[in-house]
């Protein structure tokens, strides 16, 4: 029998459900011409088809438009007033986008333009509707390309760098995986280029103050994070319940290689991306208002189905819209708590609705769903009937 080289050790890259990629301004931008990196990019693009063709879900935040806009506007090295930097990202947008298309158009993949600020990840409503427009465009075959809105984005709303906004659309689309490709292979006890003795760290449980104290600056002429950055998009991925990867990106094929295990540091969650957003549901202090749903509803809210509208018998307390509510049984016991899709005056006027019958009363065609059962967890105590 032929012997086979060992292979390597499986990444949690291999069993995420869904993968947020992120590639940064200095390997998407040529430094030396401002240009597009296209041989590198199309390698890229090989490796995100390969996740979706083997049933993996991808979306990709991309740095670059800035960088690849100042060229066009002859604007020049160093630092932009924000006025510039707004300018330079509304030309090198389409730019960016152009590139993007024709790459995976080549691979009869569909691609989307994503354009957030902090805003659209801190504000509830924007929060739910950019969630409800990623999981759209995933469920309709689309890749979703996200960028920070640079052309309306001020100094006060601005993530200021993709590290972060990665690991906010992770969150936001309940990702299990978000890698950060970079400038460099991972984290260190130290700058390495400064300090000899440095130690690399494959492996981070938790963010330690000892951790974020191994953070360096910003070291790209056309990129604005640093480690600093990517340690906290790193912890804002771990409370998510993501794993997060830092590695090198410059290589061909950089999603490949970390499959086949070149070196880069993984962050590891203590739960996953169902139990880390149920966990936050269910610890809400207190609840914006309540909701009665009649026998039929709790029976199928305890066989792990979604809560509609013609199970619920009334309502109580003011809430909006993406609040979270209790759920209680016919005979007022709290059961479950839950993310509401309808604000309190929708609901009194569409509880015992069908599906079909509340887009003909409220004039426009909402969730189908009251609470979805990813945004529901039960609440009561074992021993119900």
């Amino acid at each position: 029998m032929q012997n086979r080289r060992p292979a390597a050790p499986a990444s949690p890259l291999d069993s995420a459900r869904r993968i947020v990629v992120k590639v940064g301004s200095a390997l998407l931008v040529d430094g030396a011409t401002g240009r597009v990196n296209r041989a590198w990019l199309e390698t890229l693009a090989e490796d995100l088809v390969r996740l979706r063709r083997r049933g993996q879900e991808v979306i990709l935040v991309s740095s670059g438009a800035i960088a690849l806009g100042r060229r066009h506007l002859g604007l020049a090295r160093g630092a932009l007033r924000l006025e510039e930097s707004q300018a330079a990202a509304a030309v090198g947008q389409i730019r960016l986008a152009h590139a993007y298309k024709e790459l995976f158009e080549a691979h009869d993949v569909t691609v989307a333009q994503v354009l957030l600020t902090l805003e659209d990840s801190e504000r509830r409503r924007r929060y739910l509707n950019g969630r409800a427009t990623l999981n759209g465009l995933i469920a309709l075959g689309a890749l979703p390309v996200v960028n920070e809105n640079d052309t309306v984005a001020t100094t006060e709303i601005r993530y200021g760098d993709n590290d972060r906004l990665a690991a906010r659309v992770a969150q936001m689309a309940s990702a299990d995986c978000v890698l950060l490709l970079s400038d460099v292979d991972g984290l260190y006890t130290a700058d390495p280029n400064r300090d000899a003795d440095a130690r690399f760290i494959e492996r981070v449980l938790r963010v330690t103050p000892e951790i974020e104290a191994m953070a360096g600056s910003a070291v790209s002429d056309v990129g604005t994070g640093g480690m600093a950055t990517k340690i906290a998009a790193a912890k804002i991925a771990l409370s998510a319940g993501a794993h997060l990867c830092i590695a090198a990106g410059a290589h061909k094929h950089p999603v490949r290689r970390i499959e086949q295990g070149a070196r880069c540091t993984w962050f590891v969650p203590q739960g996953n991306p169902a139990s880390s957003r149920k966990q936050w549901i269910a610890g809400t202090l207190r609840p914006s208002g309540a909701i009665t749903v009649d026998d039929g509803a709790l029976r199928a809210l305890r066989a792990g189905k979604s809560l509609l509208p013609a199970g619920i018998t009334g309502a109580r307390g003011r809430f909006d819209r993406g609040d979270t509510v209790s759920v209680l049984a016919p005979d007022g016991r709290e059961i479950a708590r839950g993310i509401v899709a309808y604000g309190d005056g929708d609901v009194a006027r569409i509880k015992g609705l069908r599906t079909r019958e509340v887009a003909a009363l409220l004039g426009y065609s909402g969730r189908d769903e009251m609470i979805h059962r990813d945004d529901l967890v039960m609440v009561e105590q074992a021993g119900h009937d």
